[in-house]
């Protein structure tokens, strides 16, 4: 993903007069979260309050703001048909004029969540690969994009960070706590390696291998013979994207194999987040 900070410097550069636009309530069905902001200038915009009629008008208020020379303001607005949307809920939502100070702590705050974005990591910069890699770059992940073929690295567009190594599954080793692993090289021997180092860890969100039932079954084999468990063979998805299409094309493979992805970090940070929950409450499964 593009970096959101890098954005927002630019964006913060070019906009002298900048109205912040917080979700500071959110009852019932809304589009986004409490504590969701966007930023209005007089021309540009930064960051999304859920978009529609909600959007527009806030948009409209920030930019009266604005032109009145006014600080701020506070809206109260339903869901419903007083708006033309039907999501059913009623949000708050506090508007205020950028300060330096706000900006130094808008800027604090997203380079924070940047830096909290999950890490993928894709082995292989071959067709699918590329595909794989361009579709991720949009995501809110930390992608980075590995091979040993500089030729194929450099085929990739300049925004996505890559490293060519000569022993990919090292990178494995030293990747952060949550990251995924998908393995598509072109070299089944390398990816065999490379699975083998991402299933010895038990804190991987995702790992996934390009393959067939063929290719399972061969590395099913190989891996218990070298000592891995069943136990640790059932997190491995291969093939990758499984929805049943059938459907080969790069780009196709790598529109599903995104999507398998993303649902995979999606549940495990669920899951961080319920146990967070479970903790903070101090709820237990006694009486």
């Amino acid at each position: 993903m593009t970096s959101r900070s890098a954005e927002l410097t630019e964006f913060f550069a070019g906009n002298r007069d900048v109205i912040v636009c917080a979700l500071t309530s959110v009852r019932g069905s809304s589009p986004r979260a409490q504590g969701t902001f966007m930023l209005v200038g007089r021309v540009e915009l930064f960051g999304t309050i859920g978009g529609g009629a909600l959007e527009y008008l806030v948009i409209e208020h920030a930019r009266r703001l604005l032109a009145a020379g006014l600080a701020r303001e506070a809206m109260d607005v339903p869901l419903g048909p007083e708006i033309g949307q039907c999501c059913g809920g009623r949000v708050g939502v506090t508007l205020s004029y950028a300060d330096q100070e706000q900006r130094l702590a808008l800027s604090a705050q997203v380079a924070a969540e940047d830096r909290a974005l999950p890490h993928v990591y894709v082995f292989g910069a071959g067709h699918v690969g590329r595909a794989l890699a361009q579709i991720l770059a949009m995501m809110p992940v930390q992608l980075t994009v590995v091979d040993t073929r500089r030729e194929e690295i450099a085929l990739l567009p300049a925004h996505i960070q890559t490293q060519v190594v000569a022993m990919p599954e090292a990178v494995v080793r030293h990747a952060p706590a949550g990251s995924s692993f998908v393995i598509l090289t072109h070299d089944h021997a390398l990816d065999f390696l490379i699975a083998q180092e991402a299933l010895a860890r038990s804190d991987c969100a995702y790992v996934g291998m390009v393959g067939s039932a063929t290719k399972r079954a061969r590395f099913a084999s190989w891996f218990l013979a070298e000592g891995g468990t069943a136990s640790a063979l059932e997190r491995l998805v291969l093939p990758i994207g499984r929805q049943g299409l059938g459907d080969k094309r790069p780009e196709v493979i790598g529109v599903l194999a995104a999507a398998e992805i993303m649902v995979h970090i999606g549940r495990g940070e669920a899951d961080i987040a319920r146990a967070s929950a479970t903790v903070s409450t101090g709820a237990t499964d006694g009486c």
